[in-house]
């Protein structure tokens, strides 16, 4: 197969990839996803070793097809699954660790592609066909073992097949002040009643300058009212009304805008990182371990700059940063001068391209914050990754088969995708700014008692209600 081949089963790999993302989230949120994703493991498991017996261009486009419905959706339920464990300023670290262990397993291959394509020839099989099946073998046990071994979250474990809430960490429900009053008292709902509520589902709480008490959202609780107890919450069902609201949230489209290229320079180097090296004239077991060192740089600064932007408390930066960091090597690329004496340099370069800050956890963490509630999470999170799968559905075409091995055009539209993003997240950050100043100004411009009315009155919920700020960039 040549690179246009490669790149028409990609396309079609995200482009089923795509389809089943929010199917497979409303799947999840009916089911949960302490049981989805098992479900997507061995599925996956079981066509990624039918790989092994590929044919031809069918199969593969075949193959390619169903790992992309199966995988469908897959990220977005462990994010929403790691949200029912951790709370909002805890889950962009856990996210780089998971998105960390994804990296790590391109360096762990890399060592065992090696030995494993070395049994070539054995029950005449190739060493291609023997990684497949390994591959899928490997996962299938751990989609095995997560079927026993899993929680519905924190706050809620299964009782004779029913839904009840853990005793460890349970706290009493309470009933926050409206944030004009700096003394707020908790008091219980119900004196003798005690409501079970996890940790995750506690209001966390920042006071600006002005006095403002800003919100992180959390899933399915109203800041401003009485704790409620929903054991529900992993098994309910978003409907189409539910699914509309979430669909026409504008101050969601900034992030689902950005998510349409910002990957998009990484995900060409990723994506072809071998076959550049092959090109360079490089054998398969060099080319493999000259992929260790940008996986290595890949999760050292994805781990780092997650952990830096909560320290700060400013994701703007960071992102912004990211796309900077980008531009100036895709120009080194761009005019690097041909021929085996820069085949280093232009190592270099790709290496440190597929190394990139990383946002990715940064980005999804803040669209669950600025969601909402667990309902519109669910889905502002796949709409999110829908946008992210569409963008390597583009640079899955971006390298052509005429422009090989140096991609000199391909380059050229990489450095125009990272301008743009630079404006794009500029206008982000002003927007979201104009936002929060907007609702400071309708907040600030009521009496004490229509502040008091309107929390005990609103049907706004979730990132409409005036007391809550949007998450910028």
């Amino acid at each position: 197969m040549n690179t246009n081949d490669y790149n028409t089963g990609q396309t079609i790999f995200y482009v089923s990839f795509l389809a089943a993302e929010l199917p497979s989230q409303l799947v999840s949120k009916k089911i949960g996803p302490d049981n989805w994703i098992p479900i997507q493991m061995i599925s996956w498991s079981i066509v990624a070793c039918c790989q092994a017996k590929l044919t031809g261009r069918a199969t593969f486009f075949l193959t390619r097809s169903l790992l992309g419905i199966i995988e469908g959706g897959f990220i977005p339920d462990v994010i929403l699954y790691l949200s029912y464990f951790y709370k909002s300023k805890e889950l962009p670290i856990r996210l780089s660790f998971f998105w960390g262990a994804y990296g790590f397993t391109f360096i762990i291959s890399a060592f065992l592609a090696f030995g494993i394509l070395h049994l070539r020839g054995h029950e005449g099989l190739a060493g291609w066909q023997w990684l497949f099946a390994l591959e899928g073998g490997l996962t299938a046990l751990i989609g095995i073992f997560s079927c026993v071994h899993k929680a519905l979250s924190s706050a809620i474990t299964l009782s004779d097949g029913k839904l009840v809430p853990r005793a460890e960490g349970m706290v009493y429900g309470e009933r926050r002040g409206h944030p004009s009053n700096s003394n707020h008292q908790r008091r219980p709902i119900q004196r003798g009643h005690a409501q079970p509520v996890s940790r995750i589902y506690s209001m966390n709480q920042n006071i600006s300058s002005t006095g403002w008490r800003t919100l992180d959202f959390q899933p399915n609780r109203d800041p401003t009212r009485a704790w409620d107890t929903r054991l529900t919450t992993t098994r309910q069902a978003v409907n189409p009304k539910l699914l509309w609201q979430a669909l026409k949230d504008y101050d969601m489209w900034p992030i689902y805008l950005f998510g349409f290229t910002w990957t998009i320079p990484h995900s060409c180097a990723t994506a072809y990182l071998t076959l550049v090296l092959r090109g360079l004239k490089f054998d398969t077991f060099e080319t493999n371990l000259l992929t260790v060192p940008a996986y290595v740089l890949f999760i050292a600064q994805l781990i780092f700059w997650t952990w830096f932007s909560e320290k700060i408390n400013n994701r703007y930066l960071i992102i912004l940063f990211c796309q900077i960091y980008m531009l100036p090597i895709l120009i080194a690329l761009e005019t690097l001068p041909a021929g085996v004496k820069y085949a280093w340099s232009r190592y270099v370069l790709n290496i440190m391209l597929v190394g990139f800050p990383y946002v990715h956890a940064i980005v999804v963490a803040m669209t669950s914050r600025n969601a909402g509630s667990v309902r519109t999470r669910t889905v502002g999170t796949a709409l999110y990754n829908m946008c992210v799968q569409t963008s390597n559905i583009i640079s899955s075409n971006v390298y052509r088969d005429h422009d090989k091995p140096l991609y000199r055009t391909g380059n050229k539209v990489l450095i125009g995708l990272v301008a743009y993003n630079i404006v794009l997240i500029i206008s982000s950050k002003i927007y979201y700014m104009s936002r929060n100043a907007q609702r400071e100004r309708i907040w600030q411009g009521m009496s004490e008692v229509e502040k008091a009315n309107y929390l005990e009155t609103t049907e706004d919920s979730g990132n409409k209600r005036s007391v809550v700020q949007c998450e910028d960039m």
